[in-house]
């Protein structure tokens, strides 16, 4: 990455004979550095799309919202890709429903940005659901062919919430809406895209294309060297986890499967972290807590401040880290120091966790659902288990864990599946093809299906301008 450049007047480029495109992803930074969170998955896949699609001859502008008030306005990934930070409220880390109402701010800097920079995008590809809103704003004040992919959907990321969010309703709507009038809905699995029809709506136009892997960044290291980087003996055995400390990523029935685990090798109670063979690293957001190498830290939020006290109350706490932030850079260490990664998620569109530990040789146990079930190869890269099931999450992580030949054979297999089928080239590719073929639709005036209106401004649940579903009605707990 090049230095940051700023203001946006001193960013103007030389003209060229590239087709500008946007991206939009508000609420997931692709210039963050650190694993946090948020939009997690949705950053990097912004982040490696926009720097593919411009290899491949595209002139391509990341849109996000201004999260740290000294953050550079501009950041250069390349000659033909840079991320634009634009205000949407007070620069500072907010929750979805918190941004929401500062969205009409994010859209008049955008044209102001477009102004100024005499830009103009006849593609516009969005990301998660507050960049839906803006891009059904944008489609209905100009011309623009309107790509989207979701990366989670609502009705089925809030099922794992003891209370439904006030803004569930909108964005249930607003998620509804743009699979019906945005020009292509992107969906990274055929099990995200059967959600979709089942969970949305009928009609609206879908194309599978999956997320990827960089390959040269995450790839198979020497073990040993990555164990003593994170000061981990060699027979020591290590449960990894990477994601966000949300309700419904599962993380708590990680912590119940790896208590049981520890149980079964008979070492509760041991006074020194050192003598226990099992170690869980929970790689997410906020400071280090506990484990044999975290100092003690008060957590920064409520989810994971619940996760810590289970861990106590389940008596796995000193073997237990809260790893913290974790560079992107530093993210192949954990994942080839770890035995195995487990994905616990209730739903996933695709799991992009999985593909990048894969990558790094690592066999995965992860949740019989959603993308998922696309991503891992049960029994030959990894293994699947019923969502939510404790017991059956320990027998998975016993099962990789005893038996060192099977678990190389599926470090072997996995990094090949990876290699052969995910890659951030051949999705660019697949994106470059769609995002050329709806272009050629829009100059020939070959309209796919008859437009609707925009989501008005405020969205309001009691007045929709599309018959909504109930937010909840037909949700099956994955």
């Amino acid at each position: 990455m090049t230095g940051p450049a700023a203001p946006f007047a001193a960013s103007r480029r030389t003209v060229t004979d590239r087709q500008p495109i946007a991206l939009i992803s508000v609420q997931g930074d692709p210039t963050a550095t650190n694993v946090q969170g948020g939009a997690i998955g949705q950053s990097v896949y912004v982040r490696q799309v926009g720097e593919a699609l411009a290899k491949l001859g595209w002139q391509v502008d990341i849109f996000t919202r201004k999260a740290e008030a000294d953050g550079a306005a501009i950041v250069e990934h390349g000659p033909h890709c840079r991320t634009v930070h634009l205000p949407a409220g007070p620069p500072t880390q907010l929750l979805e429903a918190e941004v929401f109402p500062h969205l009409p701010e994010f859209i008049q800097a955008l044209q102001a940005f477009q102004t100024k920079q005499g830009s103009h995008y006849p593609l516009i590809h969005t990301n998660g659901w507050l960049s839906a809103w803006s891009g059904l704003q944008l489609r209905q004040q100009s011309n623009v062919q309107l790509v989207h992919t979701y990366h989670t959907l609502g009705c089925i990321e809030y099922q794992a919430c003891p209370q439904k969010p006030a803004i569930a309703p909108t964005r249930h709507q607003i998620e509804q809406q743009i699979l019906q009038q945005a020009h292509r809905v992107v969906a990274t699995s055929p099990q995200e895209q059967e959600a979709l029809r089942r969970l949305m709506a009928t009609d609206g136009q879908i194309e599978i294309i999956p997320c990827g892997a960089d390959l040269e960044h995450f790839r198979s290291l020497p073990k040993a060297e990555a164990r003593a980087t994170l000061g981990l003996a060699d027979h020591t055995q290590v449960v990894l986890y990477v994601g966000r400390f949300a309700p419904h990523k599962g993380v708590e029935t990680l912590i119940r499967a790896f208590a049981q685990c520890y149980e079964r090798q008979g070492s509760v109670g041991s006074a020194s972290p050192s003598e226990n063979r099992l170690r869980l690293l929970l790689v997410g957001s906020g400071q280090a807590i506990g484990g044999a190498s975290g100092s003690e830290h008060q957590a920064d939020d409520p989810e994971r401040e619940r996760l810590a006290a289970l861990v106590h109350q389940l008596g796995v706490a000193h073997v237990t880290q809260f790893v913290g932030q974790v560079s992107y850079d530093r993210l192949p260490v954990y994942y080839t120091a770890a035995d195995v990664c487990v994905i616990p998620s209730h739903y996933e569109p695709f799991g992009l966790v999985a593909i990048e530990a894969m990558a790094c040789g690592t066999p995965v146990v992860a949740s019989d659902v959603g993308g998922l079930k696309f991503t891992v190869m049960p029994g030959e890269t990894g293994l699947l288990v019923p969502s939510q099931d404790v017991s059956a999450f320990a027998r998975g992580i016993e099962r990789v864990l005893a038996d060192a030949d099977w678990a190389n054979q599926l470090k072997q297999q996995a990094a090949h599946r990876v290699r052969q089928t995910f890659s951030w080239a051949s999705v660019a590719g697949q994106l470059s093809d769609l995002y050329r073929r709806l272009l050629a639709q829009s100059i020939t005036q070959e309209q796919l299906w008859v437009d609707g209106p925009a989501v008005p401004w405020p969205c309001q649940p009691s007045t929709p301008t599309v018959e909504p579903l109930s937010p909840f009605s037909g949700v099956q707990a994955s």
